[in-house]
């Protein structure tokens, strides 16, 4: 199973007594095989596309699937209200702004020939799967912490 993480895909791999292990790049893998980083190359409107709590990604949809465009415009504000972004640390959290602004305009003009519209719904369910990708990052690196060996203890000479 792949998992997201900021524009790169981490591959899930089965290992010995903890099944669902994340494979890190340049790592043995199961099976004696070495795991290649994988990274999803996305446009700058497609990356521009901000990490926002669960219920305002979900609002964002419901509003992308009835108004084309609202939802992408409404999160292009989240990002100036703080909304993390993979693209923000490249271009700056002004450019991210109007670059879902540029996102919504083109849903809003392009809806008559129904393009915009499917646009549209697709950009809400990246919003929504951008925030889940984000949860299931933070609980498997809680979980991880967890589970780690502790340190070994001090020799005393």
């Amino acid at each position: 199973m792949a998992l997201k993480d900021g524009g790169k895909e981490q591959w899930r791999v089965k290992t010995g007594d903890h099944l669902g292990a994340k494979a890190v790049a340049g790592a043995p893998a199961a099976g004696g095989g070495v795991v290649v980083e994988v990274r999803e190359k996305k446009g700058p409107l497609r990356a521009a596309i901000p990490t926002m709590p669960f219920p305002l990604a979900v609002i964002c949809l419901f509003l992308n699937t009835f108004i084309p465009g609202l939802g992408t415009f409404i999160s292009a504000f989240a990002v100036l209200c703080g909304a993390r972004n993979e693209l923000i640390s490249e271009r700056g959290v002004c450019c991210v702004f109007w670059l879902n602004v540029a996102a919504a305009l083109i849903q809003i003009l392009t809806a008559v020939v129904m393009v915009g519209w499917i646009m549209s719904i697709f950009w809400g369910m990246d919003m929504v799967i951008l925030f889940l990708m984000a949860a299931e990052t933070r609980v498997f690196l809680r979980t991880s912490e967890r589970h780690r060996d502790p340190p070994p203890p001090p020799s005393s000479m």
